[in-house]
């Protein structure tokens, strides 16, 4: 059974100022997007804006029936898109192994994330992996091999979840 739900105040495994993590990430949002010429559309900012307030690894249907209890996007593909867009452009990253997604815990960073994911309550934690990127790199094209994308997720329990499978 899936522990209680994490401390609004934690990141991942670790607490941190929430109200800070959430305006710096909407910031490089909008400047990015200034920036290159994308559409920061009402939606596409909300769906960002949910994965923030959550903290947590989302499907596409937690966000969408968020957006839709707002009144914004009334269908799947509302969501998929924006999520598709938050993806590509660095704001969140999709998580294979729930089949969900998170928004990205150093926004404006150039880097690989590696997740780790606590496999009783599915919380998440995302770290930079760029060593580890650069020797994949490495090793791909020395074999003459192109990589397009680097995906590290590591499987094992929270610190709270495995002092409940101690007790």
């Amino acid at each position: 059974m899936p522990s209680p739900a994490p401390d609004p105040e934690t990141l991942g495994f670790s607490r941190h100022d929430h109200a800070h993590c959430v305006a710096e990430a909407l910031a490089a949002a909008e400047s990015h997007c200034a920036a290159t010429g994308l559409r920061f559309t009402t939606v596409r900012r909300r769906a960002l804006e949910i994965l923030l307030e959550e903290h947590k690894a989302m499907g596409a249907y937690e966000v969408l029936e968020r957006l839709q209890r707002e009144g914004l996007g009334a269908q799947p593909p509302a969501a998929y898109r924006a999520l598709d867009f938050l993806v590509a452009n660095g704001f969140a990253h999709r998580i294979e192994r729930l089949n969900a997604f998170i928004a990205c815990a150093h926004p404006g960073a150039d880097h690989v994330p590696a997740f780790l994911i606590c496999r009783d309550c599915n919380r998440v934690a995302e770290s930079l992996s760029l060593p580890s990127a650069l020797v994949v790199e490495a090793t791909a094209g020395s074999s003459g091999f192109k990589i397009e994308r680097i995906l590290v997720e590591a499987l094992g329990l929270c610190g709270p979840c495995q002092q409940k499978a101690d007790s």
